[in-house]
């Protein structure tokens, strides 16, 4: 069966799951940002089969997000390193990671983050870019941005998106 694809809606959050695919492509990000770049690290810390791991490396790597590395010449064997496109997406992970210690951990969170130099616990929020203060989704409204078509403007107002 044939994946609906939404990497033509005029929608950032739509566009990122399209581009994300599948539940091993978060995991797999997530073990890059912990440090894992080899494939037998991946398929022995995830439990996923080869073909599954080679094709979402593939896609990882043709979308832009790994690139892949040699790390050895004789035979010749890579390693995945985060692109910046890659590393972009850690604020998605950290969400992810904040929503599922708040919601999902009822022993506590199975994963600490810690400040590399301090030590320091690191507890990850969304933040506004410009002030710097938490966001909270009843405070802010939404509305069409110079990316958002114009062909599909009158719809999205008549269904209530945008006031």
């Amino acid at each position: 069966m044939a994946r609906t694809r939404f990497d033509h809606w005029p929608c950032s959050v739509a566009r990122a799951v399209d581009l994300l695919g599948d539940a091993w492509m978060v995991l797999i990000l997530r073990d890059a940002f912990y440090g894992v770049r080899r494939f037998e690290d991946f398929q022995s810390n995830l439990g996923i089969g080869r073909n599954v791991l080679t094709q979402r490396l593939s896609s990882l790597v043709e979308a832009g997000m790994l690139q892949r590395v040699p790390y050895q010449d004789r035979p010749v064997r890579h390693e995945y390193r985060l692109t910046d496109k890659g590393r972009g997406l850690f604020d998605i992970v950290l969400a992810l990671v904040r929503y599922g210690d708040d919601w999902l951990a009822p022993d506590g969170p199975p994963v600490v983050l810690r400040d590399r130099e301090t030590g320091a616990r690191v507890d990850p929020i969304v933040v506004d870019r410009h002030t710097g203060q938490p966001i909270d989704p009843r405070a802010i409204t939404v509305e069409p941005g110079p990316g958002f078509p114009e062909e599909h403007l009158a719809r999205a107002k008549a269904d209530g998106r945008f006031a």
